[in-house]
């Protein structure tokens, strides 16, 4: 008859050679580099320069993809304000879908595109870049901005830059907007 201690030994054996089987596919898997994704939800963000809080960032649901670049994506929405040097909020942004490279500094917002400043000045378009380092927004798509200083008027036109707080506009083709609608400027009566 067979020993415990040999009995037991077979049987560890067969163990053995049972958890050193391999499936090919997943030791070929081992080497590829696989991507991490981070999420997070009910986003709050601060950006802060020499001690000042300069913008808030919202957003419901964030997506962090770890690649050779770091890429941020708010695929639900986000809303950023933006501080002047007195902490008072100059200019807000609101978009459906933004996407952030890190290494860039860079972010592209499409969607719904909507930014605007405390002086009641629009920017409407479905997609714009926003230059966090330079402070400045551009786009080559279609844009309309509505401006109520010095006189209301409404600016239909392709391609546009200007500063975070809309101050310094240039609209590169202004005429017809999506629609069919021809800018507008409303001149005050000089008669009156």
């Amino acid at each position: 008859m067979l020993s415990i201690k040999k009995l037991l030994f077979i049987l560890l054996m067969g163990l053995t050679a049972v958890g050193c089987e391999n499936d090919i596919h997943e030791v070929q898997n081992l080497g590829k580099r696989k991507m991490g994704v981070e999420e997070g939800t009910g986003i709050v963000s601060q950006f802060s320069q020499g001690g000042h809080i300069k913008a808030i960032l919202r957003a419901p649901y964030m997506l962090r993809y770890q690649l050779d670049t770091v890429k941020i994506e708010f695929p639900k929405t986000l809303h950023v304000e933006f501080y002047d040097s007195t902490p008072k909020i100059d200019s807000r942004l609101f978009a459906r879908y933004g996407s952030y490279l890190e290494n860039e500094n860079k972010v592209l917002l499409r969607d719904s595109v909507i930014v605007f400043n405390i002086k009641g000045d629009t920017l409407f378009t479905n997609e714009l870049y926003w230059d966090q380092a330079k402070g400045t927004y551009y786009t080559d798509k279609p844009v309309v901005i509505s401006q109520t200083n010095p006189i209301r008027q409404k600016l239909y036109g392709t391609g546009f830059s200007s500063n975070q707080d809309l101050t310094n506009i240039k609209v590169f083709k202004v005429g017809f907007g999506n629609g069919g609608q021809t800018s507008f400027l409303n001149v005050p009566d000089s008669s009156l």
